[in-house]
């Protein structure tokens, strides 16, 4: 358990290993579950009430149990260990949107929260294996967000409009205006990726450099929040 909890572990982290693919496929297939169990999560209040808080509990405790880690170890910095990543915020936004079930809550974490967190997923910026606490947080956190959002919008499918695409992305235009300009160079950090690419493979390899990054990343972002509004519309809130 000492050495579970440690702050540093010698079993590294192997991308699609066995562990990898198999957290992988659990996500997936929690997905598929949520969206084929949408009529009985509307229909069914106790098995909402369920799921609702057992997903709220999930987030709390990644969370609480990240901080906690950090700070024992003594590994704990501003720069580091602030939910300030977009799966980060979307966990918070996620957790608002489980107790309040309100609209604009719902929105966005809808938008922000499930594609990056299974980006995150098949593409984890981490440093140890099963053996270490990290790799068991970071599965069940980015995998309750995705699960979450995804449960937010189902919950409550009226929420998602052609309105919201747009009202959520300049909200996050707005955050990372406030990251990158004020917080990021205050702390010396590199939060929602705004200062540099992860040191990880990651689809943001591909959003090229400099200017060109930062544009690639506002449009492909606006793409993909209609992409996911066009989808939930024609498979899920048309159901």
């Amino acid at each position: 358990m000492e050495n579970w909890f440690a702050a540093t572990s010698t079993y590294s982290f192997d991308p699609f290993s066995f562990s990898h693919l198999l957290a992988l496929a659990i996500a997936f297939t929690g997905l598929i579950v949520l969206i084929s169990a949408k009529n009985q999560l509307r229909k069914k209040k106790k098995l909402f009430q369920l799921m609702r808080w057992t997903l709220f509990a999930f987030l709390f405790l990644s969370e609480i149990s990240y901080q906690y880690w950090a700070i024992t170890n003594k590994v704990w910095s501003f720069s580091e260990q602030m939910p300030l990543h977009l799966c980060g915020i979307a966990s918070l936004t996620a957790m608002i949107g489980l107790l309040t079930m309100r609209p604009l809550w719902i929105q966005i974490s809808f938008y922000i929260g499930i594609i990056p967190a299974f980006l995150a997923l098949i593409t984890p910026e981490l440093p140890y294996d099963y053996q270490h606490f990290r790799f068991w947080k970071f599965f069940v956190h980015h995998t309750s967000i995705s699960w979450a959002c995804l449960f937010l919008a189902l919950s409550r499918p009226s929420a998602i409009t052609m309105r919201s695409v747009f009202s959520v992305y300049a909200l996050l235009l707005a955050c990372a205006a406030l990251i990158g300009f004020l917080i990021n160079p205050i702390t010396e950090s590199n939060y929602l990726y705004l200062m540099q690419r992860p040191t990880t493979t990651s689809p943001l390899d591909f959003f090229g450099d400099g200017l060109w990054y930062y544009i690639n990343l506002c449009l492909i972002t606006l793409i993909l929040f209609f992409c996911q509004y066009l989808l939930f519309r024609k498979f899920i809130k048309a159901s």
